[in-house]
């Protein structure tokens, strides 16, 4: 009698040119296993991690998605366990001569007809939810804003039933910081496009204290790459005014304040729009060796059906692309492009030697666990999230896009800085993979997490709010939930479906990227 597909021990390999393969089933697999193919396991492998499908010599290369991920530290036999411990990190990939958009993908066809019901604003911009946004200038105010959001939540909200909800944009940045660095602009900037957010409906209100170095003023004008906001004195609250005596006519300030914008939100309804008013992060956290073989893949064929349909989406994460940049470049729409992904590869490398680290700080532990050797094998893993499309744009951090299509928004790796980075960057929905699990959300985002294997899915039924582990065991294929995914994309956008995030209110604080100096 066969075993259920659950018990047969299975291994996945990418691709033909791979000497290693990783294990699918969810307790792993002990020594004396035999596959199919006749391998047999010389040791217990767990879940997700790598087998060696062929003798490998010392100083031999280790293949996994046909690139080298690493190189052997001893000789591994066929069938044996192949964890960090045994891998070499190779060299990154130079980028003074990589090809640039030599192999441009072609234009796949138009996709037609998708819409979602979503709030159109005034500068043609989509939201997918109606909030209201207290942009803050400085952390000091953080504390005060928080306690006004309740009392707007408990005490306002419940007049204007078309407003769903309030968000306070509070960060770290503002004061005790070189605010004329050359780095600052990437935190200001931030914070200047994080109150354009299309879910914001362009209700622009700003509580600062009065001494800070981010001057609302300042904030309001941003960065010579970005338009500035035109407010009346009113909209802004500075809580060392001298018309403010004692915490309770601070609070009643940014009450009225905050109402008057209320009342212009409450008005907007729900609208039908086509999907290419769509603008969509994607992001993985936790991941393992999962996520590049099933829920990146399904993400990055989901990315496709986007621009088929002409919407914008946005891959970020540096050091989770600086590996596989050489796959990249190729697919750049032009070498302007392509150099403008090599820019931003050399600023972080930059960085990240100004801090006298490099990459090799990215995988975590859980990712380790979960079976990545290194950066390399996450890097290839993770472009997948990009699809086939060619890459039509690249933003700096914070950056909002001018192009519709696939986009290269350069942020950090760390999950709530790629979201905060990305909602600056003007998306109004993220898809989130994860191997190992995690609870993250955005409060003016709607974020949808995506499980890489059936047991995540399984024992967080109530986090995860889609399932790409039916690859892993050919239950689906990786179309099939692309399709999944775009239609649950759709439904979000609309308002039809709520995610487990927003369900349970577990939304991340912003964390704005700073790499100036703090004084």
């Amino acid at each position: 009698m066969n075993r259920p597909l659950s018990e047969k021990p299975l291994f996945i390999q990418v691709h033909d040119a791979d000497n290693v393969a990783i294990v699918v089933n969810t307790q792993g697999l002990p020594a004396g296993t035999r596959f199919d193919s006749g391998l047999t396991l010389t040791e217990h492998v767990p879940q997700g991690h790598k087998v060696a499908l062929q003798a490998i010599p010392q100083d031999g290369a280790i293949v996994r998605y046909g690139e080298v991920i690493g190189y052997a530290l001893r000789r591994i036999a066929a069938g044996s366990w192949i964890d960090e411990s045994l891998v070499r990190l190779p060299d990154a990939p130079p980028l003074a001569q990589l090809p640039l958009a030599t192999h441009v993908p072609p234009t796949l066809p138009p996709l037609e007809g998708y819409t979602f019901e979503g709030y159109r604003n005034a500068d043609g911009s989509v939201g997918t939810r109606n909030l209201l946004g207290i942009t803050t200038s400085v952390h000091c105010v953080a504390g005060v804003v928080h306690y006004v959001v309740k009392i707007i939540e408990r005490d306002l909200l419940p007049r204007y039933p078309n407003v769903d909800g309030v968000v306070a944009l509070n960060h770290l940045y503002g004061c005790g910081v070189a605010i004329n660095a050359p780095a600052a602009v990437v935190p200001i900037r931030t914070v200047h496009n994080l109150a354009l957010n299309p879910n914001f409906g362009g209700e622009v209100m700003v509580v600062g204290l009065g001494c800070e170095k981010l001057q609302p003023e300042k904030l309001l004008l941003g960065t010579p790459d970005v338009q500035a906001i035109s407010l009346e004195e009113n909209d802004i609250v500075r809580l060392q005014d001298e018309r403010h005596v004692g915490f309770g006519s601070m609070v009643d300030d940014i009450l009225q304040v905050a109402e008057r914008h209320l009342k212009k939100l409450n008005q907007r309804q729900r609208e039908t729009c086509p999907a290419a008013d769509l603008v969509v992060g994607t992001q993985c956290g936790g991941s393992d060796a999962f996520s590049g073989v099933t829920a990146n893949p399904a993400v990055g064929f989901a990315t496709d059906l986007l621009v088929r349909c002409g919407a914008t989406v946005m891959f970020s994460e540096v050091t989770e692309v600086r590996d596989a940049i050489h796959l990249l470049t190729p697919r750049a729409a032009s070498e302007a492009v392509g150099k403008r992904l090599l820019e931003e590869m050399a600023w972080y490398d930059d960085y990240l030697r100004m801090g006298e680290t490099d990459r090799s700080a990215n995988p975590s532990p859980g990712n380790k666990k979960g079976g990545l050797a290194n950066v390399v094998e996450k890097a290839l893993g993770s472009i997948a999230k990009s699809g086939r499309s060619p890459i039509v744009e690249v933003l700096s951090p914070g950056q909002r896009p001018t192009r519709r299509g696939l986009i290269f928004a350069a942020t950090p790796a760390s999950d709530f800085v790629c979201g905060t980075q990305q909602m600056a960057s003007g998306i109004t929905l993220q898809v989130f993979t994860t191997g190992r699990g995690t609870p993250y959300g955005l409060a003016a985002i709607p974020v949808i997490k995506m499980a890489t294997r059936n047991a995540l899915a399984e024992r967080w039924h109530d986090l995860m709010d889609i399932n790409a582990g039916t690859i892993a065991t050919g239950e689906e294929s990786i179309e099939q939930v692309g399709w999944r995914l775009f239609e649950l994309i759709l439904d979000i956008a609309s308002g039809r479906k709520q995610t487990w995030s927003d369900r349970w209110g577990l939304h991340n604080q912003l964390a704005v990227f700073n790499p100036a100096p703090v004084t």
